[in-house]
């Protein structure tokens, strides 16, 4: 009998498989087509400090393996997101559930993450620092070591839940990034966030979203996502939620052996509802394949 089980700061997972923020919305909504028990962990979508209704339409864009997407962090504000769908999510969900917090501002990501340290429901903060700073001219806080310490300091000042930081790829170094997130005080890393991608329309000879370019993500990004949990599980001692491209139990495992406790499942979500479930489903069998007894056991394997 083979052990899927995994750990994320000491916080136990009955598998490792986890839908990545703003591919499962608030997750109860995916409890109509299965029981999302089933779930190793659930990150919720992308929660602002104010009500947000997102980018301008068309925000999707479909291309070869993947998708181009612009949503612009749409979501109710971190006060409904407290009251209302956490605890919709409660009823249906008794796994560990992680919290998105986006932010414009340090003020903003201080003030979002000290109201969800309050809330007994949710066990891990995730930090997406792949938000323009509206103070730097727009600018990712998450492509500056200097702003990436700097937000993660003031964070872990407000909470005393575990704090896992979201790189975008959209770097020249990712390796000093993460550096630049354990000596804020950083629990953990999420990576990868989207990369970047447009489609044009060759009838109307125009992008196809209004934003023009938005994050690409998708199987195409599978390796880019791979090479950098690599890399980053080789520079800090820091557990690793291995994001980009999964699709397939195996998937699962060849992010775990590059270093990852944990993978989020993000655009697969929007292809194949089941996803999740099925990779869950499936991993046993394809643990058996490769003679796997304990997941725990190949985090990192590749390295050795």
């Amino acid at each position: 009998m083979v052990n899927t089980k995994t750990t994320l700061c000491g916080i136990e997972l009955t598998n490792p498989v986890i839908p990545a923020s703003g591919t499962f919305g608030f997750g109860y909504e995916f409890n109509d087509i299965y029981d999302i028990n089933v779930l190793g962990a659930i990150s919720i979508k992308g929660t602002t400090k104010e009500a947000r209704f997102g980018n301008p339409t068309p925000r999707i864009a479909e291309c070869t393996a993947g998708l181009i997407n612009s949503i612009g962090l749409q979501n109710p504000g971190i006060d409904a997101v407290i009251e209302t769908e956490i605890p919709k999510l409660r009823k249906v969900y008794y796994k560990p559930i992680i919290a998105n917090i986006s932010g414009f501002s340090i003020e903003e990501y201080v003030h979002c993450c000290e109201k969800i340290n309050d809330v007994k429901d949710v066990q891990i903060i995730e930090v997406n620092i792949s938000c323009p700073n509206v103070h730097s001219g727009g600018m990712s806080f998450g492509t500056q070591p200097q702003n990436a310490e700097a937000v993660v300091k003031a964070v872990r000042k407000v909470t005393n839940k575990p704090l896992f930081i979201k790189l975008t790829p959209n770097v020249t170094d990712i390796v000093e990034i993460a550096k630049a997130c354990e000596q804020g005080g950083a629990d953990g890393i999420s990576l990868i966030n989207t990369s970047q991608g447009m489609r044009i329309d060759l009838k109307k000879r125009k992008p196809i979203i209004a934003n023009k370019i938005g994050g690409f993500s998708g199987r195409a990004i599978f390796p880019i996502a791979l090479k950098m949990v690599y890399q980053v599980y080789q520079a800090v001692k820091l557990p690793i939620m291995g994001i980009g491209g999964v699709a397939s139990a195996e998937d699962v495992i060849e992010m775990m052996m590059a270093g990852a406790s944990a993978v989020q499942v993000g655009a697969e979500n929007l292809v194949n509802p089941y996803a999740c479930r099925d990779i869950i489903n499936n991993l046993p069998y394809v643990m058996n394949k490769y003679k796997i007894e304990n997941l725990t056991d190949i985090i990192g394997e590749a390295h050795k």
